[in-house]
């Protein structure tokens, strides 16, 4: 099972209404946990089986919620201010990393011109760092996300000045 299928599983269980929600398969078990009606948390839980006949040793977990305060009434007026900036979106659920190790600079900082592939940041995704790239050209005019913080699937990460 990819990134992806299980980013559709949560949507689809956050949809349904269900509140918890188990799938286990050979190398892997998965437990989605939702809340009340009305509320916007939900938990998953993504462990790796390992494949030998050893303990079973969980990976560590991945926590996600869903997409749905990103519609928040709050960021309304915000939105109003930032309607001239194209946002860059985290196309994964993972953690967000500003540098590609502790030791290196940050790939990019407020005001700084960036064109279309550049590298803007990484996000682990069960142990796979993967590089986030720019869809478009400009200059970096906020960055929403603290480094090394949890994100989700279509979380607004930078806003960039397309002019």
């Amino acid at each position: 099972m990819d990134i992806r299928e299980i980013q559709n599983l949560i949507k689809f269980v956050a949809k349904s209404g269900a509140t918890e929600v188990k799938l286990e398969m050979d190398d892997f078990k998965i437990t989605i946990k939702t809340t009340a009606e009305g509320t916007e948390s939900t938990t998953t839980y993504v462990q790796h089986m390992p494949m030998a006949a050893a303990p079973q040793v969980a990976a560590p977990q991945v926590v996600a919620s869903p997409a749905a305060s990103v519609e928040a009434p709050v960021a309304a007026p915000a939105a109003d201010d930032n309607s001239k900036y194209v946002t860059v979106k985290s196309p994964i659920i993972g953690t967000f990393y500003r540098k590609p190790a502790p030791d290196k600079p940050m790939f990019v900082e407020v005001g700084s011109t960036i064109s279309k592939g550049d590298v803007l940041c990484v996000i682990e995704a069960m142990k796979l760092f993967n590089e986030i790239e720019s869809e478009v050209s400009g200059k970096i005019v906020k960055v929403l996300v603290d480094d090394s913080s949890p994100v989700e699937f279509d979380q607004p990460l930078f806003l960039v000045d397309p002019s």
